[in-house]
């Protein structure tokens, strides 16, 4: 049985109206761990829902904290690892999409590694089709920019110990990026982050994510890569906009034989965006040797 007084391994569920499914995730997660070494506690974080997933929750023999009101995704997950006791924190969403089932071995990973993430990358993972795109584009730009091959950028069943996850606490979002920018920090600083795959089963309910999330990860990968190597972002950005610059002053030059404004500023343009990265990355630089 779990010792609930000081258990090794705390897992935590953000619930936000997931009545059909969370009983039988929390059911999942003690079966995967009734013989879990050092034992473990399940918290549910119940982010303002409008049915008794809170309720039920509590009746499948979990640790609920309550919002009241909704305050997003990631805040539940910010909260549920404040309140958490476990030295090793696993987080899993309440809608019976991710296998408990691979808990432990999460958990076992950090042996090696910061953080182990649940990659959703075998042939039976239950993605939905119209988030594929998105998905797919997300995680090979974040990919590109940090440098590191990145199977699942936000998936949802990971585990890490809590004492690396709680410094960036205050800086981590409180919707559903949570898991993208935790991604990005930790590989931005230099932490072993070790992939898993798993599948990924048909969710219970309407999936909370919106079309729009998707421009918001898109913003985050960028904002979050910016902070710790702003080159890989400034450096390509700047060259798309002179090779444009060049190809018009060529253009001008050998066919109109005449230079055009617009060729000289997308080229003066192209410079001074470089300039701008250098002195982000020698910014950045000095940061760290103050550190």
């Amino acid at each position: 049985m779990p010792d609930r007084d000081f258990p090794a391994l705390s897992i935590v569920i953000p619930v936000q109206d997931e009545a059909d499914s969370i009983g039988s995730v929390i059911s999942s997660v003690k079966a995967a761990l009734d013989c879990h070494e050092g034992g473990y506690e399940i918290v549910a974080v119940d982010d303002g829902s409008a049915d008794n997933s809170a309720q039920l929750a509590e009746d499948a023999g979990a640790r609920v904290i309550s919002h009241g009101l909704r305050r997003g995704y990631g805040a539940a997950l910010k909260t549920g690892i404040k309140a958490a006791r476990g030295r090793t924190i696993a987080i899993i969403d309440g809608d019976g999409t991710y296998p408990a089932e691979v808990i432990p071995a999460l958990a076992r990973g950090l042996e090696s590694a910061d953080m182990v993430v649940g990659a959703r990358v075998r042939a039976g993972a239950c993605v939905p089709i119209t988030r594929r795109p998105a998905k797919w584009l997300l995680t090979k730009l974040a990919g590109f920019l940090s440098g590191v091959k990145i199977p699942d950028l936000n998936s949802g069943l990971r585990a890490f110990r809590r004492d690396v996850a709680l410094p960036y606490l205050r800086v981590l979002p409180d919707r559903f990026s949570f898991t993208s920018t935790i991604t990005l920090l930790m590989l931005g600083d230099g932490k072993s982050v070790e992939y898993m795959p798993i599948d990924y089963h048909r969710r219970a309910g309407k999936s909370k994510i919106v079309p729009s999330d998707a421009f918001s990860f898109l913003i985050l990968i960028i904002r979050t890569v910016m902070f710790f190597n702003p080159l890989k972002f400034f450096l390509p950005i700047g060259l798309v906009i002179f090779l444009v610059g060049a190809a018009k002053l060529s253009t001008d030059y050998l066919i109109y034989d005449r230079l055009s404004s617009t060729s000289v500023l997308l080229i003066l343009s192209a410079i001074q965006i470089w300039g701008l990265g250098f002195l982000a990355e020698l910014a950045l630089f000095l940061e760290r040797r103050r550190k």
